[in-house]
């Protein structure tokens, strides 16, 4: 019988030397039961001595394995903080020094929501200071009023400015409103018309002679934004209320939703011309803006026959309307309108009844670009401004309750009648004409 061929120790293989632990022990795989019971003896009375010491040579893995296990509910994974790999758990410490779970989803998670803007960066005109707090409490809302809002405050920063030594204004002033900027972006994501406003600044501040006196030059910036204020938004509104209220007849139900400065406008304008109408005012959360325009309605000394509704009731109402009119936070090339989150139900509604659908909209709210849904791009409302208009949700929140309200969605052209702006009323296929029809255009 051949004898087994002896393993000299100086001739061992890499193999072997893998199946020995690093303090010279061998893999519990090739130990006996005896001494598998020996090494765990051993491994229990190093850890009791630890622990007696007070010592700190345990991994600390089992214990946030543990403590992230129980944070995960059943039917739920840890893995990437994902839960069930669609909602993202955030653990935060909350007033009482308890642990409170935010759970979002994650797909909406590039919308824009403001940031808090208590902390300034940089040197911040107090003005922009002022107004970022108002942009971000939303006691400045809609597209008019945040763009006229942003130019006044634009030109108090530049009649307190002073161009530094060895500068010019055209190239410095510049520098200067960037962080002026930012800031406002910080406190709320910016609006189609004030980047359309900013731009147009910008490139009249370039074009500044640098020969001019320095406050001569900052007057002549400042009067110019008061053209443009005057041109783009009051004077084309009251053309607006002109082309859209002779589309108003005696007997018409006009129905709107939300509220927008223009549209306000046109039905004020219309009661003082003498025609008699009724208008439908159809609302949502959270904003609740149609409860303003409302109140302006129904008040003066003429006011208007109004019905107040919330949106789940359009379908009852729609069929006695004859024209909705409503209105617009961006007009993009291909026709589509970015307007207040339900204007686009409120338009396909009136498609399917056959109830013209004009929009009322400032053609510097044109946009070039192309949006194709309200969702690669919008803004949610943060949760004091939905707590303030009295949601009852919001009013008793809890750790299993996200609320998720975006503000804006697209209103596509094949629902869109007409387009009413200063230039005339345009037909959704030829919004691109827009700027053929303006030329060249500045503050």
């Amino acid at each position: 019988m051949p004898v087994p061929a002896l393993t000299d120790p100086s001739t061992s293989t890499p193999a072997d030397e893998q199946s020995k632990k690093p303090n010279g022990q061998s893999s519990q795989k090739s130990m006996t039961k005896a001494e598998r019971r020996e090494l765990q003896e051993k491994q229990r009375a190093a850890k009791a001595a630890l622990k007696a010491q007070g010592g700190t040579g345990q991994s600390k893995a089992p214990k946030a394995a543990a403590a992230a296990q129980k944070k995960t509910q059943p039917g739920e994974t840890s893995k990437h903080g994902t839960l069930a790999g669609k909602d993202a758990v955030t653990v935060m410490d909350d007033a009482t020094g308890g642990k409170s779970v935010s759970r979002s989803l994650r797909i909406f998670k590039h919308f824009g929501l403001p940031k808090p803007v208590s902390h300034v960066k940089g040197d911040i005109h107090p003005a922009i200071i002022r107004l970022g707090l108002l942009f971000s409490e939303f006691k400045i809302c809609g597209a008019n009023a945040r763009c006229i809002a942003t130019l006044s405050a634009f030109k108090t920063v530049i009649q307190d400015y002073t161009t530094p030594p060895n500068h010019t204004l055209s190239r410095h002033l510049m520098t200067h409103l960037s962080p002026q900027i930012t800031h406002l972006v910080t406190a709320r994501p910016m609006s189609v018309t004030m980047g359309n406003a900013i731009r147009q600044l910008k490139l009249e501040i370039s074009n500044s002679d640098i020969d001019m006196v320095e406050q001569d030059a900052k007057n002549a910036l400042c009067d110019k934004i008061d053209n443009y204020i005057g041109e783009r938004i009051i004077i084309a509104d009251e053309v607006i209320q002109k082309l859209a209220g002779n589309k108003i007849q005696d007997g018409d139900v006009i129905l709107t939703y939300a509220r927008s400065s223009v549209v306000e406008k046109i039905l004020l304008n219309a009661q003082e011309s003498g025609r008699k109408f009724s208008v439908v005012v159809i609302d949502s959360p959270p904003l609740l803006e149609g409860k303003a325009l409302l109140t302006k309605l129904t008040s003066g000394p003429n006011p208007i026959s109004c019905t107040y509704a919330l949106l789940p009731a359009l379908p009852s109402l729609i069929t006695e309307v004859t024209t909705v009119l409503i209105g617009a936070h961006a007009l993009f090339s291909n026709g589509a309108v970015y307007s207040r989150a339900g204007s686009a139900l409120v338009a396909m509604m009136a498609k399917g009844h056959g109830v013209p659908v004009m929009v009322c909209c400032e053609t510097y709210k044109f946009s070039e670009g192309v949006m194709v849904d309200g969702f690669g791009k919008n803004e949610l409302a943060p949760v004091k401004v939905i707590k303030s208009t009295g949601h009852p949700e919001a009013a008793s929140p809890s750790q299993n309750l996200e609320i998720l309200n975006p503000l804006y969605d697209l209103t596509p052209a094949t629902f869109i009648t007409a387009v009413v702006t200063e230039v005339g009323l345009i037909p959704p296929s030829s919004i691109s004409s827009i700027p053929l029809a303006l030329g060249k255009t500045t503050l």
